[in-house]
This record gives structure tokens, C-alpha cells and sequence, in this order.
């Protein structure tokens, strides 16, 4: 059964706080900002949350109105994905995470989900507007995603690119240190934490524009 506890404080803040204030809650919403996902893919981003824990966040969530349950479109476990009232989240969450971005760091062991670091890079790219339009394939945990550049703007799209310069695979953290340092490409490569097929240079172009912001202050957005 949903949860009953409340603040009982009719402030928009607290009442807010009713519906999403509960621990993991948030952190499903973020993991369903960019595309739907069964509950074992929910399980696996959040590794620190129990399955009966997740469940009863799920529960009381679709209770909320902040998500739903559909069948996938292949044969198996229904996913779950964000309602329009839930989609209104992303700014606030996104806004969140910039003021979070400046508090410690968790003590060891610590999870990152592909999610988290499609938000950062996102969020952080600033790619030269004047480059000519790129197109990348990314695979982490076993997804494939599309990552377009073109005018100065990023877009992240869940799924395989109708066509790609590159493609790059590697997990999550191993992603989030290209991005804090591409110049390690080249080891992670010979190393194995990651794996590049096709131009290098369009694998380059994507991490150093995270790296090396272009101060014109180009917009990023997200394709549903």
C-alpha cells in the first residue's frame, strides 16, 4: 500500500515533499528522465536500494500520478515511465543536481548510473557551433544511445543511431573520467575499460566538448 505518512502542512514545498520526499524516490524519477525502464534495469542503476525498497517507491509513486506502468513493446516485463506531472520534475531535478554538484563525495563503494552521466554530459557540452554536425554512438551497461552535436547544441536520445561516426562502449565511471579528462582515451583504449569503433576524432570532438566548454553558452536539450 502507498505510503501515509505526510507532513501535514499545506505548503506547496511540503505537499510536494508528500509525493516525492521519500528516500529513492527522486533518484527513480532520474533514471526514467531519458527513456522507460523495467524494474530489473531500475534495480541495477540503483544497486543500494533493496528490491522491496524499490517497489514500494514504485508503488506509491504510480499512486502519485508521478509514474505508470505500460507493456514494453517486446514480449516481457512491463516498464515504467514518467507522466506528464512526473516530466515537470526534470527541471527541478536537473537544478538539484547543479546545487549538489559541490557537496562531499559519498564514502566508497559508490554507484553511477548511465543516467547520471547522460544528465552531465547533457547538461555540460557546449560543442563549437560552427563544427560540423556529429553523431555517436554510446553503449553503457549494455544500452545504446545516441548522442548528436550540431549548432552549437547536444541532444540525447535512447537507442541505436540510424547512422554513427563512432561508437563508443564503456561502463559509467568509466565514461565520467573521459569526460573529466579526455586526453586518458587513448589508455582507456589499450587498457579495455573501453572500446571505440569507427573516428576516433568524432569520439574526441564529443569528449572535449564537456571538457573545454565554449564560452557562447550553447543550449543543450533532450529528445523524447
Amino acid at each position: 500500500m502507498p505510503t501515509s505518512r505526510s507532513y501535514r502542512d499545506s505548503c506547496g514545498i511540503a505537499r510536494a515533499l508528500d509525493v516525492v520526499g521519500e528516500r529513492w524516490a527522486l533518484l527513480v524519477v532520474r533514471e526514467l528522465l531519458f527513456t522507460p525502464q523495467r524494474f530489473s534495469e531500475l534495480r541495477r542503476a540503483l544497486p543500494h536500494v533493496s528490491s522491496n525498497l524499490l517497489a514500494d517507491r514504485l508503488r506509491e509513486l504510480e499512486h502519485n500520478g508521478v509514474i505508470r506502468r505500460r507493456q514494453a513493446p517486446a514480449e516481457g516485463p512491463r516498464v515504467y515511465e514518467l507522466t506528464e506531472r512526473g516530466r515537470k520534475l526534470e527541471p527541478i531535478l536537473l537544478a538539484l543536481g547543479d546545487w549538489g554538484i559541490d557537496a562531499p563525495q559519498p564514502p566508497p563503494p559508490t554507484a553511477l548510473s548511465a543516467t547520471s552521466v547522460l544528465i552531465f554530459l547533457r547538461g555540460a557540452a557546449r560543442p563549437d557551433p560552427a563544427a560540423p554536425p556529429t553523431t555517436c554512438r554510446l553503449e553503457l551497461d549494455g544500452r545504446a544511445w545516441t548522442v548528436r552535436l550540431a549548432s552549437g547544441r547536444v541532444e540525447v536520445q535512447p537507442g541505436e543511431p540510424a547512422t554513427a561516426a563512432a561508437s563508443l562502449r564503456a561502463d559509467p565511471k568509466a565514461l565520467s573520467a573521459l569526460l573529466t579528462d579526455p586526453a586518458t582515451l587513448a589508455t582507456a583504449c589499450a587498457d579495455g575499460s573501453v572500446a571505440v569503433v569507427g573516428d576516433l576524432s568524432a569520439i574526441d570532438q564529443l569528449l572535449n566538448a564537456v571538457s573545454d566548454p565554449w564560452p557562447s553558452g550553447a543550449q543543450t536539450t533532450t529528445s523524447q
